[in-house]
Parts: structure tokens; sequence; C-alpha cells
């Protein structure tokens, strides 16, 4: 149990301590782990379950819709992303479809891909995030 415990205070050191740019990062791979998670319980037929982690990152996705800045003209292109990615979760979720988790699973891989490379760019240039 100890180990349980330490570990999550390990986990919420790191989110506490993290950069905004670090936050986001996380959010990605979290969407990601959680999109795998459901893809691996349709293959189960475990129903509950893939319908929980479809949700995790519906609600991932709702969070980035949430802290878009408006005043940026590419909020708007984000904006309808995040929203295409919504609509094929809850079609995914309906149908309990691999494919459509792995239409959105590559999106996701993508946008956290880029947003690595803002981090790195944006480190380079010795501006934080």
């Amino acid at each position: 149990m100890t180990n349980k415990h330490g570990y999550a205070a390990y986990a919420n050191n790191k989110i506490l301590t993290a950069t905004p740019g670090e936050l986001v990062l996380m959010l990605y791979e979290g969407a990601i782990k959680f999109c795998n998670i459901a893809l691996d319980a349709i293959e189960k037929g475990d129903v509950e379950k893939t319908h929980n982690n479809i949700v995790k990152v519906e609600n991932i996705i709702t969070e980035f819709q949430s802290t878009l800045n408006h005043k940026y003209p590419v909020a708007k292109d984000f904006e309808q992303v995040y929203a295409y990615l919504q609509q094929r979760l809850t079609e995914a979720n309906i149908k309990k479809d691999q494919d459509i988790l792995n239409e959105v699973l590559e999106h996701l891989r993508g946008m956290r891909d880029t947003w690595k490379e803002v981090m790195k760019r944006s480190a380079a240039e010795g501006s934080s995030m």
C-alpha cells in the first residue's frame, strides 16, 4: 500500500510542478492512453470499460476546447478539430467501433507530436510555455 501512496504523491507532484506546456502534453498522453484502453476493451467485449475510457477521452477533449484562446485565429481551427473528434468519439462509443477509435488515436498522436515539437522549439528559443 505504501508504494501506491508513494506513486500517487509522485504523480501529484509532477502535475503541480509542470509547466502549462507540460500539462497539455500530459493531457494528450492521457487521451492516447485511454483511447488504447478502450480499444483493448472493445476487443475483449468489455462494454463498460470501453464506455468509461471513451468518456475519459471526451473529457480531455472538452478540457482542450474550454481552454482555447479565441483571440488567436488558429483557435477556430482547433475548435473544429476538437468538435470532430468529439463527434467521432460519440460514434465510436455507440457502435463500439475500433476503426473510429483508431482514427481518433491517429489524430491525437499527430497533435501530441506537434505539441512536442512546439515545446522543443520554444525551449530552444528560451521562452516558457
